[in-house]
């Protein structure tokens, strides 16, 4: 009796071994665990927006590396230009306000595996505004321009819409507002540059670099 019992548990065994086997060879098991994507770009961006209520152009450069589609790390440059025509500081001139600043730009994504996603970027640099006269053929007014800036410290968070068009080509479209810390100019007219903008950018690059070439569907042959 003892011997039958062994018996048909080696055969149990076998059958189950044997099933096993045969199923494994229906399919292929990917261990993507460790498949992380990964992905790098240059943009350029142009806004519009308004400081005291006046008119201003923005335009900027970013160079940014993606980890997974999830979160942008890079180095972003701006500069931005105010039509302010404020008379008195280069008498008998006008004078406008500009600013070029610099910094880390940190953007979280949601949604990343859709074709359009929404993020929150934040730009953490600095810089410096002052006046500008326009009017490069008075040299009285040129000889001012030196005492005219000063530096600033700028944080500009933001919420942005991306359109995937494809794996090397991303736009961007969204509302920033920017804050910065007191210039001390010789003219106190303006001494921020704070105030929301609008603006739309395009992103060129490798967005999925690194994902898994070699996954396939096997076919069903019966």
């Amino acid at each position: 009796m003892r011997h039958i019992k062994t018996i048909l548990l080696f055969a149990l065994t076998s059958c189950i071994f044997t099933s096993i086997a045969q199923e494994s060879q229906n399919y292929i098991e990917f261990n993507d665990r460790k498949n992380i994507v990964h992905g790098v770009y240059l943009g350029i961006h142009a806004g519009y927006g308004e400081i005291e209520g006046k008119e201003t152009y923005i335009g900027g450069l970013k160079i940014a590396y993606v980890a997974n589609r999830k979160f942008e790390v890079g180095f972003v440059t701006k500069g931005l230009f105010s039509n302010q025509n404020i008379s008195g500081i280069f008498s008998p001139d006008i004078a406008d306000l500009a600013a070029v600043y610099s910094g880390l730009h940190v953007e979280p994504i949601l949604f990343s595996k859709a074709k359009i996603n929404l993020s929150f970027p934040v730009l953490i640099g600095g810089g410096a505004m002052g006046y500008v006269n326009t009017n490069w053929d008075d040299d009285e007014a040129e000889q001012y321009q030196e005492d005219q800036w000063d530096a600033i410290f700028v944080v500009e968070p933001g919420v942005n819409v991306l359109y995937n068009i494809s794996r090397y080509v991303q736009l961007e479209m969204g509302v920033k507002y920017r804050f910065s810390s007191k210039a001390e100019l010789s003219s106190d007219e303006i001494t921020r540059i704070n105030g929301f903008s609008a603006g739309f950018g395009v992103k060129m690059g490798v967005f999925n670099l690194g994902r898994n070439r070699y996954k396939k569907n096997i076919p069903n042959h019966e």
